[in-house]
């Protein structure tokens, strides 16, 4: 069995088939996680960082 550090409270965690929460240790972690992403708590940036759109487009690619 592989053991994984839980995302949530970086404790040992069993990762396999028998361990219905994984890759989290417990159902308290696992529902910790899923109330963070409910809230929005983990969230992407919606527009992109200052300067990414600024570069050139790459040349189009040659026809065959």
């Amino acid at each position: 069995q592989r053991i994984v550090a839980c995302p949530r409270c970086k404790g040992d965690s069993v990762y396999g088939p028998q361990n219905p929460y994984r890759p989290f240790c417990g159902a308290r972690c696992k529902a910790f996680d899923f109330g963070a992403w409910a809230d929005e708590g983990f969230r992407l940036p919606a527009h992109p960082a200052q300067g990414e759109d600024d570069a050139p487009a790459p040349p189009p690619l040659p026809l065959q």
